[in-house]
């Protein structure tokens, strides 16, 4: 037994080669739910809207007959998830520092299994940002989401579209992802080279880790990268 199945173009990327086109037919068993059938096609769940079965909507849980035609949409975007909170995967360290940099709470380490991922999304309420899509199919995770794009700049701008979060830029650390806070010169200078204590007047400690940001010879870098990326996804600052 076999059911066609239409995936929007944006989840081709997902689908063997063979099954990039308008429309494929899937072997079934009859018994299975529409969202292991979906799964095994090789889409995550996490990245489809409703499936649509015979033109009605339909839960991922539906049976789908023989004559239908199932329909499965991309995930609708800006995707509303509670406070926008993150954790990625560990190769995705770039990315976190983005993030980071425009006020977003992301959680990151280099050393996290799937696991212990898992675990710190569900345990948090965090999205989990990837690109291993086999952490997307797993049962314990509750949202999660994968990343397009090989280059920072492109994963960075994929969440932001996404997601579109309010954004709050230099609030967070970037090495810890703690809060900034204002400090005075004088709390900080025994801390600082002599040329930054000559040449600026403003500084901020991270109230987590105590590293201290000023907006230094890489501020311009870094503010360039922030406003491109509000550009392109059409965002505005809180």
């Amino acid at each position: 037994m076999e059911v066609s199945v239409r995936f929007s173009p944006e989840l081709w990327i997902f689908l063997a080669s063979r099954d990039r086109r308008p429309e494929v037919r899937l072997p079934y068993d009859g018994t299975s739910s529409l969202g292991h059938l979906i799964e095994s096609a090789g889409v995550p769940l996490t990245e489809i809207g409703e499936p649509v079965a015979g033109g009605r909507p339909v839960e991922r849980s539906y049976r789908p007959g023989p004559d239908e035609v199932v329909e499965v949409s991309a995930v609708p975007r800006p995707q509303a998830v509670p406070d926008c909170r993150f954790v990625l995967d560990v190769h995705l360290g770039t990315l976190a520092r983005r993030l980071r940099l425009v006020g977003l709470d992301t959680a990151y380490r280099n050393d996290m299994d799937d696991d212990a991922l898992i675990a710190q999304a569900c345990a948090e309420d965090r999205v989990l940002l990837t690109q291993d899509r086999g952490i997307l199919r797993r049962r314990s995770l509750r949202c999660g989401a994968y990343v397009r794009g090989a280059r920072p700049d492109d994963q960075f701008l994929d969440v932001l579209d996404r997601f579109r979060p309010p954004l709050t830029p230099w609030t967070r650390c970037t090495a810890c992802n703690g809060r900034l806070a204002p400090v005075g010169k004088d709390e900080v200078a025994d801390a600082l080279e002599p040329g930054t204590r000559r040449s600026y007047d403003e500084f901020a400690h991270c109230l987590a880790c105590g590293r201290i940001y000023w907006r230094g010879a890489h501020g311009g870098n870094l503010t360039a990268v922030v406003d491109r990326a509000l550009r392109a996804a059409g965002l505005r600052l809180q």
